[in-house]
């Protein structure tokens, strides 16, 4: 069990410490607001007294937060940034006076929402709704590595209103996460006034209707917080402990009142708050500290573990196969599974929406359960599961659909990148290739929003084989990924001089690089389901036409050196199951602008929504079929 100190009875000593740790807090959370004009000290004061009792008998402290074994505290309303700072501070994690000075100041760690550069701190949040899903990736450590830890997990009233958190609830009861005991700050107010009348909640109802075991305390009451946590230890099923709170507690003129959600005191007011807490104003010294603030860099990088994970046996696809890249992926991701189970150095892991059998993630379901998580119809609590599994040493991966792990977990996908997680997501069914399925599942924007993701790096491989040493490439390296692939069975991409595939058994995937499949004067830039029909394309027109056909399996980092005499002909086309005003053509002329190319560029791609039916018949109804793309170069040329 958690090495936590949370049994027996609450000491009156250490009541009557905590009492005026409350009071020391306060000072620091109105004075860092009105300090910075900004911020939530109302919500933060509600909240106060349940942080401080956690920091003071959980089992994490500045020595041991980077151990496995640690207890894990995730804050999902992120705003209390200035009650979590202060308790951090005050327990030793850094100096206090560095929060309080620095607190929303350009280049502080001290931001306005919780960030995982600050020591201490378990997820970046701000995004209403989504901790609870970190604490479940968190709490699925344990059984990734074996080790026993607890997680506590504290959000407001207000954001219970999210969808997000019944998904985390059900996978929490699914998984045995007994580990995590909830807190909601339940102080009845939200932004916009009484949470009862913004919408309306059942929110005991909801949790015990999930599975959950539900306390209801006085969240100001330590010794009411502490006998909770204990007994909540002791219950075979997650507990959420409702907490009665008072919005802007100890400061008479501040409680229950909205307005101090979001909004510090004026200096005239933090005066007065100081007089009825009995301390000292100080805001004048924290006005020098703040002018003498020097950034650094360093401080805002993130903890990385070191992975270890073995790759297994690459398979090479013979040119008489015809497969579906997906199906590469999903031998691949069994290979990798098999040979990083659970309780291994660096386990790897596989998270399903209901689609095993169309990811191909099936055979890991089947024969791998230990590493397999089955999320139902929930994207938006997997993305955030998944993702806050990965920074604990374990490689995550998160199977979809392109429309339901790009575009409608965009938000969570970008979370996961703003804490520098190790997740790989895989998604097929992207661009026009998904076919009768029509315009609501065709994802051609995949390319267009991941690149909004400063860390994610972007993998569309060109057939199974290319497939299968990326999905190993991007395990073993850490950081997030996207991989995109489409639904249709392909050919083996092959070398026409020695008829081998031209990904064979000596080829290493290198991020970055375009591949020349067909040497020319003329480039044709592609990738992923478009690869073989620029195939078709190069074929109708070698007999006018010198193209060199490019395969850009990294469209979001462009290989330079490869690249550039390429486009000393003066023209390129980039044919593309994309959004043309947001892909690889897109991506290429900001390329060719930064170095001061005259190059024309032609992009073959999405106009507009495509059609439901055949591929191959989409693509000729949208003007880009390799017979239409073919006359258009002959013409350009």
């Amino acid at each position: 069990m958690s090495q936590n100190k949370f049994n027996g009875k609450l000491s009156e000593s250490v009541e009557k410490e905590l009492k005026e740790l409350s009071k020391l807090c306060k000072s620091d959370i109105l004075t860092m607001t009105t300090l910075a004009a900004s911020g939530h000290p109302g919500g933060s004061m509600s909240s106060l007294d349940i942080y401080l009792t956690l920091y003071k008998f959980a089992n994490i402290n500045k020595d041991n937060i980077t151990a496995l074994d640690r207890d894990r505290i995730i804050i999902s309303h992120g705003h209390t940034s200035p009650a979590v700072y202060s308790v951090l501070g005050r327990n030793g994690f850094f100096d206090i006076e560095d929060a309080v000075s620095t607190f929303r100041l350009a280049g502080s760690i001290f931001e306005g929402h919780i960030e995982r550069s600050v020591p201490g701190v378990e997820w970046t949040t701000g995004n209403l709704g989504q901790g609870l899903s970190a604490a479940c990736g968190m709490s699925l450590t344990g059984k990734t590595h074996d080790v026993d830890f607890d997680v506590f997990c504290v959000m407001g009233d207000g954001e219970q209103q999210k969808g997000q958190i019944s998904e985390a609830r059900r996978f929490a009861v699914k998984y045995d996460l007994n580990n995590i005991t909830a807190f909601v700050d339940y102080n009845g107010l939200q932004i916009s006034g009484d949470i009862s009348k913004v919408m309306p909640q059942q929110i005991k109802e909801n949790y015990e209707s999930d599975g959950w075991t539900v306390f209801e305390i006085n969240g100001h009451n330590y010794n009411e917080i502490f006998d909770a946590i204990v007994k909540a230890k002791s219950i075979d099923t997650p507990v959420m402990i409702l907490a009665t709170t008072v919005m802007g507690k100890g400061i008479s003129f501040m409680e229950n009142i909205a307005g101090y959600h979001g909004k510090p005191l004026s200096e005239e007011q933090l005066q007065d708050a100081m007089k009825e807490l009995g301390l000292e104003n100080k805001l004048e010294y924290y006005k020098k500290l703040r002018s003498s603030f020097e950034y650094h860099p360093e401080q805002h990088k993130i903890f990385r573990y070191d992975i270890k994970v073995n790759t297994g046996n690459p398979t090479v696809y013979g040119i008489d196969v015809k497969t579906d890249n997906r199906s590469a992926f999903g031998n691949a991701v069994t290979d990798l599974v098999k040979n990083n189970p659970v309780k291994s150095d660096t386990p790897v892991v596989v998270f399903d929406c209901d689609l095993a059998g169309s990811v191909k993630t099936d055979k890991v379901m089947k024969d791998y359960q230990s590493n397999f998580f089955q999320s139902g119809i929930q994207e938006h609590h997997t993305a955030v599961a998944a993702g806050a599994l990965s920074v604990n040493k374990t490689v995550s991966f998160f199977a979809d659909f392109g429309v339901f792990g790009v575009d409608e977990t965009y938000n969570q996908q970008r979370l996961t990148d703003i804490n520098d997680g190790n997740l790989k997501v895989v998604t097929t069914h992207i661009g026009m290739d998904v076919g009768e399925d029509g315009r609501t599942h065709q994802c051609i924007d995949y390319l267009g929003a991941m690149r909004n993701c400063f860390g994610f790096k972007i993998i569309i491989p060109a057939d199974p084989n290319q497939t299968d040493k990326a999905v190993r490439y991007a395990a073993s390296t850490y950081g997030n990924f996207l991989i995109g692939m489409g639904r249709s069975k392909i050919n083996i991409v092959y070398n026409n001089k020695t008829k081998t595939p031209f990904f064979d058994e000596n080829y290493k995937f290198e991020y970055g690089k375009i591949d020349v499949l067909k040497d020319g004067e003329i480039p044709l830039l592609t990738y992923g389901a478009m690869v073989p029909k620029s195939f078709a394309v190069y074929d109708l027109v070698k007999d006018k036409v010198n193209l060199a056909l490019l395969n850009v399996s990294c469209p979001n980092d462009l290989d330079e050196k490869t690249l550039l005499p390429y486009l000393e002909s003066g023209i390129a086309f980039v044919y593309e199951d994309h959004n043309e005003n947001t892909g690889l053509g897109c991506i290429l002329a900001k390329f060719a602008c930064e170095k001061g190319l005259k190059v024309k560029i032609i992009t073959f791609g999405a106009k507009n929504y495509a059609y439901s039916g055949k591929p191959d018949d989409i693509l000729k109804l949208m003007g880009i079929s390799p017979i239409q793309v073919a006359e258009r170069i002959k013409k350009e040329v």
